[in-house]
């Protein structure tokens, strides 16, 4: 089998995807398909081509099974502009390979994130590090945004300033903000990008890094429609229990209380949702 072309990928290549103020999201390349993924799963028991139904099987069990070695041989490349603090929750995910604007050797752009005031929430009381559901209100909403656009507005005189008396960029640029936006090209291979996005499309990650976990999980679909369906099935909606767990589930059929207690049974719940 040659190389892999798959015509709605093929619209989506060297486009910028917005995302928040001033972010996106470019797909600059792709190797492999659904069709890679079958093809290399097949070579280990010589199997050829089969049909679309057959393929969708073998790509489901592979999944559902975690036999991770054929999503591995298909791979993306990106090109993605993101705040800082996006970026380093990011870049936790070790396998994938990054190449970034560095600010030794670049005068960084006058860009940072400012929340849309729906986004500006409190810090929830039973999640240390996230938000809560809870909007501020009006009149204070706007006074926080002040207070941001003020700090970033006097970062970046400071980062000119220093520049404009010759400091090296290397020393101008320690304290610009964390809602600077920077850019990298980030390459990863469908397994691990899946386990990214199970993470980062999950509920309690953060809005601003979910924002571009669902974006390129839009990719994904394009190029590996079939695999990204069996994601959501399996992985991004389907819940594993523990042994204590499926203990509780067949005394729950059986017509009993929930044995669980505590956080334990919290956990629990959040699963059956």
């Amino acid at each position: 089998m040659g190389h892999c072309i798959v015509e709605a990928a093929e619209a989506l290549l060297d486009k910028e995807i917005p995302v928040l103020d001033k972010g996106f999201v470019r797909l600059v390349d792709y190797l492999g398909s659904d069709e890679r993924i079958v093809q290399s799963a097949r070579v280990s028991y010589a199997g050829g081509t089969k049909t679309y139904r057959e393929d969708k099987g073998l790509i489901n069990y592979l999944l559902r099974n975690d036999h991770t070695s054929p999503f591995e041989q298909v791979n993306f490349t990106f090109h993605i502009k993101m705040p800082i603090f996006v970026a380093r929750q990011w870049i936790r995910h070790r396998t994938g390979r990054v190449n970034e604007v560095s600010g030794r050797y670049s005068v960084m752009a006058d860009e940072a994130y400012l929340p849309d005031e729906e986004h500006l929430n409190f810090q929830s009381a039973d999640n240390k590090q996230g938000r809560s559901e809870q909007t501020l209100p009006d009149g204070l909403s706007q006074q926080m945004l002040d207070l941001l656009k003020e700090d970033q507005r006097r970062s970046f005189e400071t980062y000119h300033t220093l520049l404009e008396n010759d400091v090296a960029r290397e020393i101008a640029r320690i304290n610009l903000p964390l809602s600077l936006y920077t850019q990298w090209y980030w390459q990863m291979d469908l397994h691990n990008l899946l386990h990214f996005l199970a993470l980062r499309l999950d509920s309690h990650a953060q809005w601003e890094i979910r924002a571009y976990a669902e974006e390129i999980f839009k990719i994904v679909k394009a190029v590996t429609p079939i695999a990204a369906e069996a994601f959501e099935n399996h992985k991004l909606n389907g819940r594993s229990f523990s042994k204590r767990e499926l203990e509780a589930i067949k005394e729950m059929l059986e017509g009993k209380e929930c044995p669980l207690k505590g956080r334990e049974r919290a956990l629990f719940n959040d699963k059956l949702k």
